[in-house]
């Protein structure tokens, strides 16, 4: 991440307008007040002591995962020595653009936290770039497969459960078709194509959706063919988030089953690139991936 210029406000390079949404702008708020902390000094344990809390609840302020209160704001701005009133007022007035809901907190209730935190990252990227083994992408999948999928993962639940996500899926994916839309580049096994979820008639649904979605001038779909045999991503399936806002470093995201881990760190970023260029070269071409996409469905 790149340090501000001396001289300049630390949010001088921060567009909100450009940002992207609440989870985005929670992460650059936490960024500059760590960047505030470390310049003066000060533990995350004396900034702890200072907004009445613990040297926790500092690093998750100023990783972005939680909420900010005004009071805390005001506080450590005091402790880590900025008077300059406009200044503080640009903080204070990204913070509460930060406290936002996003669209998808109206699903807060069937949405564990970790996954909140993704569709918020999700939504401010300016590239995704994604592996996937066992089910074609989400942001790709058609309503009734995207149905079929759910349902084995969530067999318990009701039927308005059901269609909740299923909706919150379809949601989704509409970014991709607005302005400012994201580039979605994505390399599927084709394990994935072959692996029925649903009847025979929800799979062809599925791949005439991709091929559907590959007419997008910011989507490209590669399939790993069976026949390529090991291949650089043999590790399983992950998701590179890139953004435009400058303080934002490239994100990892690895789905697990009742979790997830986010990468940030460069050194583990750029291992996860490389993969991502080896895989895309072994793959097919998009081309040659839309004819493979053809054949599929001739023979079914």
């Amino acid at each position: 991440m790149r340090a501000e210029p001396e001289g300049r406000s630390p949010l001088a390079s921060s567009d909100p307008a450009q940002a992207g949404g609440p989870t985005v702008l929670r992460i650059v708020l936490g960024t500059q007040l760590r960047r505030l902390r470390e310049a003066s000094g000060i533990t995350r344990e004396a900034a702890g002591d200072a907004i009445r809390a613990s040297h926790a609840k500092i690093s998750r302020l100023e990783l972005g995962r939680v909420g900010f209160k005004e009071r805390d704001i005001v506080d450590l701005l005091s402790l880590y020595g900025v008077t300059d009133q406009g200044e503080r007022e640009e903080f204070l007035g990204l913070a509460r653009r930060a406290n936002a809901r996003g669209w998808w907190h109206q699903d807060g209730n069937i949405l564990p936290s970790w996954f909140e935190m993704y569709i918020g990252l999700e939504q401010a990227a300016s590239v995704i770039r994604t592996y996937q083994v066992q089910f074609v992408p989400g942001l790709l999948q058609s309503e009734e497969y995207a149905r079929s999928v759910i349902l084995v993962g969530h067999q318990d639940a009701s039927a308005d459960d059901i269609d909740r996500r299923v909706r919150l899926r379809m949601t989704r994916q509409k970014m991709l078709t607005e302005p400012g839309a994201p580039q979605l580049w994505a390399v599927i096994d084709e394990a994935a194509l072959s692996r029925p979820f649903g009847s025979k008639r929800v799979m062809r649904e599925q791949l005439e959706y991709l091929l559907e979605m590959t007419t997008l001038p910011n989507v490209t779909v590669q399939v790993l063919p069976f026949d390529f045999g090991i291949h650089a991503a043999a590790g399983g399936p992950f998701t590179i988030l890139r953004f435009a806002e400058a303080d934002l470093p490239d994100i990892v995201y690895l789905e697990q089953l009742n979790s997830a881990v986010y990468l940030d760190k460069r050194p583990e970023v750029e291992d996860y690139l490389a993969v991502m260029e080896r895989v895309s070269v072994q793959a097919e071409t998009p081309i040659d991936t839309k004819a493979l996409l053809r054949e599929k469905l001739a023979d079914m």
